[in-house]
């Protein structure tokens, strides 16, 4: 009796395997366009690093046009906003789409403050690259000892 159970729950093996795919699809799903993508994490990615005194992100947008892109800086803060397009033609219907696009808005905080007039943004093969100096008063400085 309890393996005619089983049968009965388990019928159609693809549409078990189906509610498994959009539970795992669900879980991973990032906060991007109300979570239409199943990659981990906020969007966009971004690395930092230090270089020097100074900090350097480097954050990956493929498919974002120099122009949708907005940069903004203020104290220890940097904001990327921007929007990220797909058109087809009229005479064609979607079958799948995976590739996702609209709107973002990601906010960086930095443990340190940033000169706003000194910062550089390079974008290039859909790298953005911000450069990123440190407030004079934030640099480390050497205390000579008397």
């Amino acid at each position: 009796m309890w393996g005619a159970n089983m049968l009965m729950t388990f019928a159609d093996p693809f549409d078990a395997l189906f509610n498994l795919q959009r539970a795992l699809e669900g879980r991973l799903a990032s906060d991007w366009l109300r979570d239409q993508t199943t990659s981990e994490g906020p969007y966009p990615p971004i690395n930092v690093f230090q270089q020097g005194d100074d900090i350097l992100a480097i954050i990956e947008l493929p498919g974002i046009q120099k122009d949708s892109l907005q940069i903004q800086a203020k104290e220890n803060t940097i904001r990327i906003a921007g929007k990220k397009s797909a058109s087809y033609p009229d005479d064609v219907s979607v079958h799948r789409r995976e590739r996702t696009f609209g709107e973002f808005d990601r906010t960086l905080s930095l443990p340190v403050g940033l000169d706003p007039d000194r910062i550089k943004a390079e974008y290039r093969d859909g790298i953005l690259a911000l450069h990123l100096p440190r407030l004079e008063r934030d640099k480390p400085r050497t205390i000579r000892v008397s």
